[in-house]
């Protein structure tokens, strides 16, 4: 490394450094590739985005880092997955094997082809000219280790398509596994996994936030009714709803089954009670098709519970209270907001 090289890393990496500590980021390799990327400024996005995230929320949610990262700094070919990994190393060994075979082949030609020239030289330094019967042989021999050669060359060009089409699916492969690994398949929201992360980090560094939990009334009746098809569209449409509220750093999740979360930095208890009920009545005026017939079904309905983080407060006990308003919401006769 030049000098002028290290010394950019280093005035980076001390940059980098407490902007991690002041917005508490864990100290990963991940973490300080991005934050070193973001203080090096060489991808403009990334820094719009960081600065967008931390406009709201003051710090990076773990979620919003692992994407930050898939997206601007190891890009989709990045394989860290084991199976991905092996499937990797057996194309590398089969394309290595084809390119040996190939590079023998090409050895071998060139041995025959110093063999035939130094056989031409004999004759001629022999001070006559060689008959055609004497140089055929030798003509032919350069044909058939040619054709040789061509046939070798065919194959590796097919053996390298071949591996081009499976890295290629390899990558999709891979961008699918890291989006499962964020996000529900069903609802397309982030699922209980970030959720975990992102409010633990929101918890460690104290910031101000709200939670909200909600869960769909009777939605076991519209299973056994209706049908589980039925009941994943409920599902998708209550998700098109959240989707809708997630402005100014709000993050929505599939927490389980027919039960979500919102989390809400930097907005007191007043505010995400405000926005729970909102989301009550967008809901309670939702109506959806039943697939079987074509009718209109409604009367859906989904409880809430608000819960703001307060001094002292931990994950446990921040989810314990927001879950125990969401049980007063339902047992005080569901389609309401707790506290009320």
């Amino acid at each position: 490394m030049k000098k002028n090289d290290f010394q950019k890393s280093a005035a980076n990496l001390k940059k980098a450094v407490p902007l991690m500590v002041k917005h508490h980021v864990p100290a990963t390799p991940a973490n300080y590739a991005l934050w070193y990327t973001y203080v090096d400024q060489t991808i403009p996005e990334l820094n719009a985005e960081v600065d967008a995230i931390l406009k709201d929320f003051d710090i990076l949610p773990p979620a919003n880092t692992n994407l930050l990262y898939r997206d601007h700094i190891a890009g989709k070919a990045e394989v860290n997955l084991q199976d991905l990994k092996h499937n990797m190393e057996a194309l590398v060994t089969e394309v290595s094997s084809s390119m040996t075979d190939a590079i023998a082949d090409t050895s071998q030609f060139s041995k025959v082809l110093e063999q035939s020239f130094d056989g031409l030289s004999t004759q001629i330094e022999s001070q006559r000219d060689p008959t055609l019967d004497e140089v055929m042989p030798l003509i032919q021999q350069l044909v058939d280790e040619a054709n040789d050669i061509r046939h070798s060359t065919d194959f590796i060009h097919n053996q390298l398509k071949n591996a081009s089409d499976e890295i290629a699916r390899l990558k999709s492969q891979l961008a699918k596994v890291q989006c499962n690994a964020l996000f529900d398949s069903l609802t397309s929201l982030y699922n209980r996994g970030a959720f975990d992360a992102d409010l633990n980090m929101f918890c460690d560094a104290k910031q101000p936030m709200s939670l909200i939990f909600l869960d769909i009334d009777h939605f076991k009746k519209f299973n056994d009714e209706f049908g589980h098809l039925f009941g994943d569209t409920i599902l998708k449409g209550i998700s098109q709803r959240l989707k809708q509220a997630c402005r100014g750093g709000i993050t929505a999740y599939r927490f389980g089954g027919e039960e979500f979360a919102l989390i809400i930095p930097n907005k007191s208890l007043r505010v995400a009670r405000q926005m729970a009920d909102a989301l009550r009545l967008a809901i309670e005026k939702m109506t959806i098709k039943d697939r079987k017939n074509g009718s209109k079904v409604g009367n859906i309905t989904a409880s809430f519970g608000v819960a703001e983080f307060t001094a002292g407060d931990t994950y446990t006990s921040l989810v314990d209270r927001a879950d125990k308003m969401l049980y007063d919401a339902k047992r005080a006769g569901r389609n309401r907001v707790m506290p009320f």
